[in-house]
């Protein structure tokens, strides 16, 4: 709680030094991929983005994920990425797809995209694929190839849905092997 307050007014006063040590200091451990996110109460979460965007991508060769619930964020942020941006993330529901993928196509940016609808997150594996199909299909209709999607499965705690895991390799194993995505 301090750590978030914290950042909460340092992110308020325009003080980002924390994220940019971070992010130079997860490139160096090894990462791949840097996920961005400024979610937080009480600021601008468009101005902060697309900041944290700008000041990270001064310190860092990574690709960015950039990840929000506001797709206005995300499309802020995705504008002015050098590079293709990856955007974290569209789901199954209509009100997801309609509203992201029309920034995925826009700014050719690449998606990950997650096997949960407006009913949750399906307890079998073929639920998930039928979601996975749909979010892939839809897609195609906006233009956007199978190449720029990753899906996300969605691993579960192992510890109290022991039988979810099982699922969730299959869903896995169905979508590459019948959608031929990356997930």
């Amino acid at each position: 709680r301090k750590r978030i307050v914290a950042q909460l007014t340092k992110y308020k006063n325009k003080d980002y030094d924390y994220v940019i040590n971070e992010a130079v200091s997860q490139q160096e451990s090894g990462a791949d991929v840097l996920d961005v996110n400024a979610g937080l109460p009480e600021i601008d979460e468009v101005e902060t983005l697309k900041q944290l965007v700008k000041e990270i991508q001064a310190v860092s060769s990574l690709p960015l994920q950039i990840d929000s619930s506001d797709p206005v964020a995300v499309e802020q942020a995705v504008r002015i990425y050098n590079g293709k941006p990856i955007i974290n993330s569209v789901n199954g529901s209509k009100e997801s797809l309609e509203a992201i993928l029309p920034i995925v196509k826009k700014y050719g940016a690449a998606v990950v995209a997650l096997t949960l609808d407006e009913s949750g997150i399906p307890d079998t594996a073929e639920g998930r694929f039928e979601i996975a199909e749909k979010i892939i299909n839809t897609a195609k209709e906006y233009g956007i190839p199978k190449t720029d999607i990753l899906i996300d499965c969605l691993v579960l705690s192992a510890s109290t849905n022991q039988d979810m895991v099982l699922e969730t390799t299959k869903a896995i194993t169905l979508v590459k092997s019948r959608l031929g995505v990356k997930t």
